[in-house]
């Protein structure tokens, strides 16, 4: 679909249309993933493509990521409601990446607190007005109404809280897809939230803002949880070992292959060319692989 086309989509689509693009999925009681599109955002999706999180208890609810934009925060919403009339008590940024905060300024207006790491709020103030001007593009007119909003607690590396009976254990471990990527481990649900740290089913981006050095050991942290159930940052919810297959096997072998190019003396005109080839059945490995290849020679040459 083109750029032109989508935006006339989502002109002529009414509201629930947009609640549409988010799956429901269940994951053990009072606990659901909301999965939104593994593809590029725009108009009909509103900055929604990617996991989100949803945690209800007798004292309301806890969500893991607001959203890509106010309206796409709102979509979100309608969604909740469809599973519960608790209030959304606490929202957690989990990254950097727009749908991880740029949702924010609609909760606030609900009047949940919004948590975020230290790393992640200066990501935020960084990379916002980029942000902005990239989702005016992708979204057009679903951008209205979107403004940078920003944490009201913040953390430097742990942060839990307590709500209707359960442990909210949010960590950042370090820098991953992002510099400021936290996941959120709720021992009573035996559930962890990653955020970016994981991906399943489509492949990860590694960007300039992401850590090829760091990301396997943010992963690690992640999985020293043990948790049964993973809610990953893209793709459906799912299982500790295939969240290693998707990520962590991915992000090693890649380190692998630069890692062998660079002793043997490659270039970044070979580095797109390295041997990927065992992870093609992810969804965008056509779209994203050879530049992932790309960012992590320049991010690995001077380890």
């Amino acid at each position: 679909m083109s750029f032109p086309r989508a935006l006339l989509l989502a002109a002529l689509l009414p509201f629930p249309a947009f609640a549409d693009v988010l799956e429901v999925q269940p994951v053990t009681d009072g606990v659901w993933a909301i999965v939104g599109p593994k593809e590029q955002r725009d108009g009909v999706n509103l900055a929604n493509n990617a996991t989100f999180g949803l945690v209800v208890t007798d004292a309301g609810a806890v969500l893991i990521d607001p959203g890509g934009s106010w309206k796409g925060a709102e979509a979100l919403h309608a969604t909740i409601r469809s599973l519960t009339d608790q209030p959304v008590k606490f929202v957690v940024n989990t990254g950097g990446q727009d749908h991880r905060w740029l949702g924010n300024g609609y909760w606030q207006a609900q009047g949940a607190t919004v948590i975020a790491s230290d790393a992640a709020v200066e990501d935020h103030h960084a990379r916002a007005d980029q942000h902005m001007m990239d989702l005016g593009q992708f979204l057009g007119d679903g951008l209205a109404g979107t403004e940078p909003a920003y944490a009201d607690v913040t953390f430097a590396d742990s942060h839990t809280f307590d709500l209707g009976g359960l442990s909210f254990q949010i960590t950042h471990p370090g820098p991953a897809h992002t510099p400021g990527d936290s996941f959120v481990f709720v021992p009573q649900k035996d559930t962890v939230f990653t955020g970016d740290i994981v991906y399943v089913e489509r492949i990860l981006g590694v960007g300039e803002q992401s850590s090829i050095t760091d990301w396997p050991a943010s992963f690690e942290a992640m999985a020293a949880t043990g948790a049964t159930h993973v809610v990953p940052g893209h793709g459906h919810a799912t299982t500790m070992d295939q969240a290693r297959a998707d990520t962590y096997d991915y992000l090693m072998n890649l380190r692998a292959q630069i890692s062998a190019l660079i002793e043997a003396g490659g270039d970044l005109s070979a580095a797109a060319d390295v041997d990927q080839s065992a992870f093609a059945r992810l969804e965008q490995f056509d779209t994203l692989s050879r530049k992932n290849a790309e960012v992590a020679f320049v991010q690995m040459e001077f380890e």
